[in-house]
């Protein structure tokens, strides 16, 4: 059957980006919706919700689940950009203030497209003068027209999932680039390796990583707990990880028995 036909053969009345666009809003608004509902209210079959779902799956947008589809964060879905901002904040507030604590007056800073790394951009202004390069629309939006701030915006592929440029023409910018530090998260650590669920994130964090003289890695004690599809690097690559005081003391002990340099955040 074509996806935009009802039972009976008619149109359904929507085109697919239009619904795809309603089905999407309707995720991030109410955090779940059920396939059911969503055919009953576009006038479509469960099945036709149910590829929907798997494009906007493909996409980053949300995580289907049985009977429905959420946009909240699992061990292996990153969470739409909005709930990934609200999730975990205090902790994402000490690690940015240790963060804070590195960088100098007169360095150059890449912030990754994390929103870790955006409640860092959030307090950099303190630092000035700075330049600070990103590929993160909202840190690229909180850091314009700072005083004391040269901004420089990666451009390449918008991609909207992640509120991000990311892809080769985004790895192709930050080739012509060398800073002092990068501040970078990841979605999960499993077995000393970081993992992300896009190979354009991959892609473009690689290219961050050999831009700098040195490598910062923020992550709250979740990351620890997650899955990513593809991996991005040993943890042993970066010079510096910051951790939050929520870090399970095994996962501690572990990065340092490795040889990583850790610094625990504390909360104020």
């Amino acid at each position: 059957m074509d996806e935009d036909k009802d039972p009976a053969g008619g149109q359904s009345g929507r085109q697919p980006r239009e619904r795809r666009e309603r089905i999407k809003s309707r995720v991030v608004e109410e955090g779940f919706v059920r396939i059911d509902r969503l055919a009953d209210e576009l006038g479509v079959t469960p099945m036709t919700i149910r590829r929907d779902l798997d494009y906007l799956q493909g996409k980053g947008w949300l995580r289907k689940v049985r009977g429905g589809a959420t946009a909240q964060p699992s061990t292996a879905f990153h969470g739409d950009i909005r709930h990934r901002t609200q999730a975990m904040a205090t902790e994402k507030s000490a690690l940015a203030r240790a963060a804070l604590s590195l960088v100098k007056p007169g360095q150059s800073l890449i912030v990754d497209d994390s929103t870790t790394g955006l409640a860092l951009a959030g307090l950099l202004a303190q630092r000035a003068p700075l330049t600070v390069i990103s590929n993160f629309v909202p840190v690229i939006q909180v850091l314009a027209g700072s005083p004391g701030i040269e901004l420089i915006s990666l451009g390449g592929a918008y991609y909207p999932a992640y509120d991000a440029f990311l892809g080769i023409r985004t790895v192709d910018a930050v080739g012509g680039l060398r800073a002092d530090t990068l501040f970078a998260s990841t979605t999960a650590i499993t077995r000393g390796h970081c993992y992300h669920q896009s190979q354009e994130t991959v892609a473009v964090k690689r290219a961050l990583m050999e831009a700098c003289d040195r490598t910062v890695l923020l992550v709250d004690h979740t990351k620890f707990q997650r899955r990513g599809l593809y991996q991005l690097a040993p943890v042993t690559a970066f010079d510096l990880v910051i951790v939050d005081a929520g870090i399970p003391p095994s996962e501690l002990d572990a990065l340092q028995a490795k040889g990583v340099e850790v610094l625990v955040a504390q909360e104020e």
